[in-house]
């Protein structure tokens, strides 16, 4: 049965079983450094009826519970084994998190307005149900067949099959490939600047007057891919390549590069109108102000998905951003207006993507989708 597979899943993985009086709800926990990950299982297709309120009473009961054993943050999954999608689904209608596994078909049935994962949940909940017998297929109901199994393969079991096809289409349209790029390109701008000395900077660096006397508009861009040393390097790329993955993820790949573009844009000419108001005149490099717009743009994120997206919680992010600005204030030689531009604007440009998601083909696609 699916539900003892699933048991043991649970039990591979170090999660602790707590059993009820009814055997139709179990729930599975671990303790992670972030708190408590519990998975809620509710065996719908015995027939067993309950109302959406009766819903949210277990799970409040449930994170009573864990609150009882010490764990202050509780993050819970609902998965709900039914036979019946229409009314499985119509139980967990205001659940973010819950999930449903159609057991006369073996798929796992994920909406386009739920998480699309939950601590790795989703990977190993469709390879139990792709490689057991009878394995039919996992879709992601935003329009899209993800994983497929179940037909027969004639000669080389690994090669052409429509498993394979399917999986590989799905991880490359996956893969952050414009965030790759980007941290690609300025360490290698970095790397050549080490052989060339002062050219590159003295070429592509920002500064009012060398724009406006020279016309030198480009520097606008060029300046953000200039780095002044390893650590400032180091510190832009490190927030770039974890944050920028989920924004792009989430955003799609020419919506992710039309915001850090237009953030570093907005981050240059607001620093260079501080240069003119404050007549302090100076020369900047680094791709901080596209890269606080990324940060601002998964803040909006995680606030439209009900305050967490992936591991990501809205306290987490909020804190890091305040704490990057604070350092930059607190510290010398910090183009401080370059980060607010930056986080402004990338803020703002994720808030009007999202406001126009049905009309742009990410969000067509479903990658902008509320989880």
């Amino acid at each position: 049965m699916i539900s003892e597979q699933i048991e043991q899943l649970f039990e591979r993985n170090g999660y602790n079983k707590v059993p009820s009086n009814l055997p139709e709800f179990t729930f599975y926990y671990r303790r992670e450094i972030q708190g408590a990950v519990v998975v809620h299982v509710i065996d719908y297709k015995q027939g067993v009826y309950i109302s959406e309120d009766q819903f949210e009473h277990l799970k409040e009961k449930i994170t009573e519970f864990m609150h009882s054993k010490g764990e202050q943050e509780v993050h819970l999954l609902s998965l709900i084994l039914c036979d019946d999608i229409g009314k499985a689904r119509q139980l967990g209608a205001r659940d973010s998190f819950c999930w449903m596994i159609d057991t006369a078909n073996r798929r796992l049935i994920i909406y386009e307005n739920k998480a699309d994962d939950f601590y790795g949940w989703k990977g190993m909940l469709e390879e139990l149900l792709l490689h057991r017998e009878s394995a039919g297929s996992t879709q992601d109901l935003s329009g899209e067949e993800i994983l497929s199994g179940g037909e027969p393969v004639t000669g080389n079991r690994h090669a052409g099959s429509k498993f394979d096809r399917i999986r590989d289409r799905v991880w490359l349209k996956k893969l952050p490939w414009v965030n790759i790029c980007l941290v690609a390109v300025n360490v290698i701008v970095f790397l050549i600047c080490t052989f060339t000395g002062r050219m590159l900077y003295n070429k592509g660096a920002l500064g009012v007057l060398m724009v406006i006397e020279d016309k030198s508009y480009y520097r606008i861009i060029t300046s953000m891919f200039l780095h002044a040393d390893t650590g400032h390097l180091f510190s832009n790329m490190i927030v770039l390549y974890y944050a920028g993955e989920i924004v792009e993820r989430k955003m799609g790949h020419f919506l992710y590069a039309v915001l850090y573009f237009l953030s570093g844009i907005a981050g240059s000419v607001l620093s260079m109108g501080y240069e003119l108001l404050s007549g302090d005149y100076v020369s900047s490099v680094g791709a901080s102000g596209a890269v606080f717009g990324v940060e601002g743009a998964l803040l909006l994120l995680i606030i439209v998905h009900h305050g967490r997206l992936e591991s990501v919680t809205l306290g987490r992010m909020a804190f890091v951003i305040v704490f990057s600005l604070y350092c930059g204030f607190t510290s010398t030689d910090v183009n401080n207006a370059a980060h607010i531009g930056g986080v402004l604007m990338g803020f703002a440009l994720a808030a009007v993507f999202w406001l126009l998601r049905p009309y742009t083909r990410a969000g067509k696609e479903g990658d902008f989708d509320e989880n």
